[in-house]
Parts: structure tokens; C-alpha cells; sequence
């Protein structure tokens, strides 16, 4: 037996150990398990590169460097109210579930205005920047160095020329969309700023799968914007860029902020090592509104599958809607099976999705999907160019989620991710308007629609469902 021979049942062998004690996800495993047996050397290979959490982050540790946690040890319920008592139970009941999934507990006092696009929500963090009177906190998944990304690099040095604290991170992966890197650009202006995970060679294969995708701006410690918008020219859409993209963003103020914050300042601990002085950027906050807000914190490590159990009791809580929109659709089986139930129960459930994906791999496996939860009730719609970034979850006529989870693999189990789960009934009507604007422009997927699609793109879109554990 040759060398590559002895390799490759060595490589194989461990593999296999370790998905067979480590892998949790058993259809996961299935998959890892066949392309191992099948292709030894490529599939081990491959299950190290994609397969392995590799990041460990000492939560705890850095975090109790980070001042007090946000919540108590036995969370308790909101004091939500309302003239329907089926509707009181609901809403307290789903709140109690999402306050004890979540590490933060529900804040009220809050108010969140939706920015539509770019256009809108662009010029309002930089406002926002430019306001800025004690500190500045920003972390992004894509920060590009040019066009829009320009105007924010020039105006986070300016706030710090002018006695700001300012703090940047950037996914790794992230600073690669423009040349020269964002971090470089705002290094030699003076801007503290880090990669998140800037590994090199081998070190970058085994942790390219685990992504910072919060995107995250705290001005003063109390005014917050988030949503699933990354910083580039893209998302312009008034200036015609040439890769249009469509997004929703959201300017938050009032205490939940604190918890945005926070969770900033654990990445930057993580990133630097710097912990972030609790007096100048905690402040104190004062109520802003009647929005009753949850932060929930999502990644590969402490808050493994924090989003997806948050979602799964959402989508089991609703009683009459249930609106998603979202880039990418490839939810777990549970998500699955729970839509599908809900359809079942005579809840209208409605997905909106692109039409053309800009990750066309996606798309096709997403299409193996439908015929199931058509079958069961649930209506889906396929949104026209541009390229709908957006992602929001309504559930009946109070509760939505804005964040940056995506409803797909990666977003649900490797990357680290940031979420809102807001009681509003306010923002619901709001984002309910937005979503049915967008559904009037899509064209919804029927049954007849798939039974008369082509046998090589039903091929293709099989052979693209095998790989949904690494999409």
C-alpha cells in the first residue's frame, strides 16, 4: 500500500471518530459519513475544512471582564397586556420561551424606525457618526473601502480626530470584496480596527465556514443600528450600482441597546483583548418608546443553535400569520416540518424569496423544497431583480425578528450571528406593509409550476440538495 493510500485511511479513520462522536446533527453526519467512505482522502479532507468547528470561544471568560450580564439567572415575563385573553397568553407565553432561549433578557422602552434600502439607511449612520459626542462601535460582515464605504471610513477618523472612541471590526473574509482592505484604509488613519479571525494559510481553510455576520452600529451607547445591510455601494440603489441589492436596516434607541453593546464589546474582547470601559461606553437609558425587545446572540460556540430554537418556537406560537422573507431559504428539517405544521393548523404561512439567487447553488437546492410545503398549505413567492438581501419574520399581527440570520445552514450553524425579537405592534404593521408591497411585485410558485420543470434542472437541483449541510 503507497503512502497516499495509508493517508487516506488515516485521514478517514479520524473523520470518521469524530463525526461519530462529535457531530450532532445525524443527517449531517450521513452526508460527512458517505462522502468519506465513498472518497477518502477528498471527503476527509473536505469534512476538515467544513465540517469541523474549530472555534471555541472562552465566552464566559471575556465576558466577565465585560462588566455585569444583562439579565438574571431565572428569567421572568413581561408584563404584556390585552384585551383578548387567547392573544395575552400567547405573547407572555412566547416571551417566556424566547427570555430563557436568549442570554439577555427582554428590555421595554424601546423604538425602532425601519430604513428601507441604502438609500435610507446609509446616510443615517452616517448622521449618526457624525453626531457622535463619547463613542463609536461598528462591526460589519462587508465593509468595502470605496464609494459609500469611503464616506464611512472618512467620517469614523474625523469622529476620532475630534476626541471620539472609536472601535471597528470586520470579518476577515469580509474585507476581501475591495482592494485595498477597509482595515488597512482606517489603520493608517489612526482607527482602532480588527479582523475578526484573520487567519492565514491552512489556518484560514479550517476557519473560513465560521463568519462574523452581525452587522452592528452603537453610537453614545444609546443609539443602535442593525438589520442584515453590509456597508457597500451595492445597496445604493438611487446611484444604479452595477450588483444592485435590496435590504432592510433598523435605527433602534432605548435600553435593548445596551445589549447591542455588549455584544459588541465581547467580540472586540475576543478580536483585541481590550475590554471596553463599562462607564464611557455603557451609559444610562432612558425609555424611548413601548417596544418590548430581545437581543438574541447566535454562533458556532456558547450560543451554538440559539436562532434556530428561537425560531422554532416562534413559528409554533403563531396562531393566524406567519411572513418570511428572506435571501436564502434552506431552513433544518425541524423548521420544515414546523412550517409545515403550522400550514397544517390553518395558519397562512407565506415565503418570499428571489427569484435569482446570487448564489445560484442555493436557489436550486432551495427549489427540492417546495413541493412539500406547497403540499401542506404554505404559499411561496419568488421576488424579481434586484437581488432582495432582506430578511424579517412576522408572526401574527405583533411579534417580527430583524437581524442577520439567514434561513439557511451556514447563517443557523456557523456564522456568529445578531437578532431582535421585538413586541410591536407598530413595527409589525410597518414591515407587514413592506412585505406585501413585495409580494405584489413576486410571482408565486404553484405546484404545476414544478411538475413542469425541465428533467436536467430537476437533476441539477437534486444533485444541489445533497450538499444543503455546507450551503
Amino acid at each position: 500500500m503507497s503512502a497516499l493510500s495509508f493517508l487516506a485511511v488515516g485521514l478517514s479513520l479520524i473523520a470518521l471518530f469524530h463525526l461519530f462522536t462529535r457531530q450532532k446533527d445525524h443527517r449531517s453526519a450521513a452526508f460527512w459519513v458517505a462522502l468519506v467512505i465513498f472518497s477518502p482522502l477528498f471527503g476527509a479532507c473536505l469534512y476538515g475544512i467544513l465540517g469541523i468547528n474549530f472555534v471555541r470561544r472562552r465566552g464566559r471568560h471575556y465576558r466577565g471582564s465585560i462588566g455585569p450580564a444583562y439579565r438574571d439567572p431565572l428569567p421572568t415575563c413581561p408584563l404584556f397586556s390585552n384585551e383578548n385573553p387567547a392573544v395575552a397568553e400567547r405573547d407572555c407565553s412566547l416571551a417566556m420561551v424566547l427570555d430563557r432561549i436568549s442570554r439577555f433578557a427582554f428590555s421595554s422602552g424601546n423604538t425602532i424606525k425601519t430604513l428601507i434600502n441604502g438609500d435610507e439607511a446609509m446616510p443615517a449612520m452616517l448622521e449618526a457618526i457624525r453626531s457622535a459626542k463619547s463613542s463609536i462601535a461598528l462591526a460589519s460582515y462587508i465593509f468595502e473601502a470605496h464609494h459609500i464605504g469611503a464616506d464611512f471610513v472618512r467620517e469614523l477618523a474625523a469622529a476620532r480626530e475630534r476626541g471620539v472612541e472609536v472601535r471597528v471590526i470586520v470579518d476577515d473574509a469580509g474585507t476581501r470584496y475591495s482592494w485595498p482592505p477597509v482595515t488597512r484604509e482606517l489603520g493608517s488613519l489612526g482607527v482602532p480596527v480588527r479582523r475578526f479571525m484573520p487567519n492565514r494559510f491552512i489556518l484560514r481553510l479550517l476557519t473560513m465556514n465560521l463568519r462574523n455576520h452581525k452587522k452592528l452600529l452603537i453610537v453614545d451607547g444609546k443609539i443602535g443600528f442593525t438589520g442584515g445591510m453590509n456597508i457597500r455601494e451595492g445597496n445604493m440603489l438611487l446611484r444604479t450600482p452595477t450588483h444592485p441589492v435590496r435590504d432592510l436596516h433598523f435605527r433602534i434607541e432605548g435600553p435593548v441597546v445596551a445589549q447591542m453593546q455588549r455584544v459588541f464589546a465581547e467580540d472586540w474582547s475576543f478580536c483585541h483583548g481590550e475590554s471596553l470601559d463599562e462607564k464611557l461606553w455603557f451609559p444610562e437609558i432612558p425609555a424611548k418608546g413601548s417596544a418590548h425587545v430581545l437581543g438574541i446572540v447566535d454562533g458556532p460556540d456558547e450560543d451554538f443553535e440559539a436562532m434556530p430554537v428561537a425560531l422554532f418556537a416562534a413559528l409554533n406560537a403563531a396562531r393566524h400569520r406567519i411572513c418570511i422573507l428572506t435571501p436564502y431559504f434552506l431552513p433544518p428539517p425541524t423548521l420544515l416540518a414546523s412550517l409545515n405544521l403550522c400550514a397544517v393548523r390553518g395558519v397562512e404561512v407565506c415565503i418570499i424569496t428571489p427569484e435569482k439567487n446570487n448564489i445560484p447553488m442555493v436557489a436550486w437546492a432551495a427549489r427540492t423544497l417546495y413541493a412539500d410545503l406547497l403540499e401542506a398549505g404554505c404559499r411561496i413567492y419568488e421576488s424579481p431583480a434586484p437581488f432582495d438581501h432582506s430578511k424579517i419574520l412576522l408572526i401574527d399581527d405583533a411579534w417580527s425578528c430583524v437581524g442577520s440570520t439567514n434561513w439557511d445552514p451556514r447563517s443557523l450553524r456557523l456564522n456568529f450571528e445578531f437578532n431582535l425579537v421585538c413586541h410591536d405592534e407598530e413595527l409589525a404593521s410597518t414591515l407587514s406593509g413592506i412585505f406585501e408591497a413585495k409580494k405584489t411585485e413576486s410571482h408565486e410558485v404553484t405546484s404545476e409550476m414544478l411538475e413542469m420543470t425541465p428533467l436536467p434542472q430537476r437533476l441539477r437541483n437534486g444533485i444541489a440538495r445533497l450538499f444543503i449541510p455546507v450551503l
